[in-house]
């Protein structure tokens, strides 16, 4: 199957916490770093996922931020460090390539949030992304 998806980061899962109607599911990816997703209890049930399931992770490049300061203090669970490595931009949008620890990364955000941080190639950033925005796919 071909997904339209751009950002999918492989992983493996290490917990499962089943709610009423939804899960967490913890994965640790191929760099080192862990990722939450909230998830449907049914769509955890379906994939039988479990300590142990290799999965990858998938993120519309819309639900990535980028912050160049300091994140704490925010909800948000998923913050992956890495580096800017490219740098597109358009007359409203701008779409940023990030390195991150083992995988690579794209955010769609608006260009002038890209001129407010001064994002350039080899800016160090870190990479924002809500649990419940990371959907998973057995792999």
């Amino acid at each position: 199957m071909s997904l339209s998806i751009r950002n999918q980061l492989p992983g493996t899962v290490t917990a499962v916490t089943p709610g009423e109607a939804m899960a967490t599911v913890r994965v640790r990816l191929s760099g080192g770093q862990d990722l939450t997703a909230a998830i449907t209890r049914e769509a955890a049930d379906d994939l039988s996922l479990t300590a142990g399931t290799a999965v990858r992770a998938l993120v519309k490049s819309t639900e990535v931020s980028v912050a160049t300061g300091g994140v704490e203090g925010l909800s948000i669970r998923n913050r992956l460090p890495g580096t800017v490595t490219a740098l597109t931009t358009g007359d409203a949008m701008a779409s940023v390539r990030v390195a991150v620890e083992g995988a690579e990364l794209t955010a769609a955000i608006t260009r002038e949030a890209a001129d407010d941080l001064g994002l350039s190639v080899g800016v160090p950033v870190v990479a924002l992304v809500k649990s419940t925005e990371v959907s998973l796919a057995t792999a």
